[in-house]
């Protein structure tokens, strides 16, 4: 059993929850995100997640584009990101996993895989 914690961020949920013009450069939003998850990989988000964790960025449509950096894996959806995000949980059912999303569906979708699951505020971003 793989004991560092998955931490899947839902990009386009998160993205889209937070007013700050977003819609201007989904790309460049999506990119900032990545940015303000590094520090995650190490110190986790205390108290429900000690670090170290794999931190996973899923981006969709035009933030597709948004390459990895050390510290956060991004991983573009080739159609629908909660179904990206879905296939992420069920492939590490021996994990903790963590996703971040606001949206209803993909809770209760991964919810029912055994994923433990919070809302964008969640994040110390």
């Amino acid at each position: 059993m793989e004991s560092t914690p998955l931490l899947i961020v839902d990009a386009a949920n998160v993205v889209g929850s937070r007013p700050n013009g977003w819609w201007r450069d989904r790309a460049g939003a999506a990119a900032r995100l990545r940015d303000a998850l590094v520090p995650l990989a190490e110190s986790g988000v205390p108290p429900q997640l000690a670090g170290p964790a794999e931190v996973v960025l899923v981006v969709e449509g035009a933030a597709r584009g948004v390459p990895a950096v050390p510290g956060v894996r991004v991983v573009a959806a080739p159609g629908s990101g909660d179904d990206a995000i879905v296939d992420l949980v069920g492939a590490a059912p021996d994990r903790r996993r963590l996703v971040v999303t606001a949206d209803r569906e993909l809770r209760a979708r991964v919810g029912a895989l055994g994923a433990e699951v919070h809302g964008p505020r969640w994040l110390p971003t």
